[in-house]
């Protein structure tokens, strides 16, 4: 990705290093905790889901507790100026349908944090809280699970950005809601097709980021469409099942087949028309 000398955004909140990676859930990755890993990361899990907890509502300096390496710096840099090329895409967007983008805050954090939606361990992956309207990411733990599940490069780690920002989207419209006011009155089967239906939404609007990331910014080089199709296709629920435990159960399914979910973020890329990205009323996902 062409991202070196480019605008970064200022609605990153850096909490790394005010807590050590030891806070993971699980002291590390293995067990039960990769299974929970992989079901969440990359996939913008339901964080509602985890247990509440007091919010931490204060700043944080880059790298209180311990020093931050080069590597954590460029890394920090890299998601700040992708975050910024999504303001800008989003914010022209919003124009176009008549209404306003109110942009997300990213926290970036290491081994645990708090949110609106309560505390989570870095096992749980990168998450959108619509009680605060922040992303979560850990980026240490993301490259880790990038090299278990095959996703490599940074458009990868673009892409998962992009879509947990496609979430913010979804709660501005108003879809996140309208979906979790369904919850408890249909089926647990029936809610989890929601889900999947409002997460390929979610690599839909990724994709249409992309779109105009390329069109109007010349953000991508070759390669990166590959390498954002394969991510997308690397974290389906048929893949991370038959991964983890070695069998495929549909009606579990919350975010989607690999298939899906590559074929919405190739079709918001391809079209960057948020028209086309109704999932909800897809005949064939």
């Amino acid at each position: 990705m062409k991202w070196r000398g480019r605008r970064q955004s200022t609605n990153v909140e850096d909490r790394r290093g005010t807590g050590g990676r030891g806070l993971a859930v699980g002291g590390g990755i293995g067990g039960l905790g990769i299974v929970i890993a992989i079901i969440y990361v990359l996939l913008g899990g339901d964080p509602g889901d985890m247990t509440p907890s007091l919010q931490v509502d204060q700043p944080y300096a880059a790298g209180a507790g311990q020093p931050l390496t080069e590597h954590d710096t460029e890394l920090g840099e890299f998601i700040a100026t992708v975050l910024a090329s999504v303001e800008d895409v989003w914010r022209a967007r919003f124009q176009e349908m008549g209404a306003t983008y109110v942009e997300p805050k990213l926290v970036l954090f290491s081994g645990a944090v708090e949110s609106a939606c309560g505390y989570a361990g870095s096992s749980v992956g990168p998450f959108y809280c619509p009680g605060d309207s922040k992303v979560y990411i850990d980026l240490a733990f993301l490259e880790d699970m990038q090299r278990r599940l095959g996703a490599q490069g940074d458009f990868a780690m673009a892409y998962v950005l992009a879509h947990e920002v496609g979430h913010h989207v979804q709660n501005l419209l108003g879809i996140n809601d309208q979906v979790m006011a369904r919850r408890g009155r249909v089926s647990e089967r029936e809610f989890n097709q929601l889900m999947v239906r409002m997460e390929l939404q979610a690599d839909f609007l990724a994709g249409v980021w992309a779109h105009y990331a390329n069109l109007e910014q010349g953000f991508l080089e070759p390669g990166d469409i590959e390498e954002g199709i394969n991510a997308a296709g690397a974290v389906g629920d048929d893949r991370i099942q038959r991964r983890t435990q070695g069998y495929v159960v549909p009606d579990s399914f919350t975010h989607g087949t690999s298939e899906q979910r590559a074929r919405w973020f190739r079709k918001g890329l391809q079209t960057g028309d948020i028209r086309q990205g109704d999932t909800f009323n897809a005949a064939v996902l």
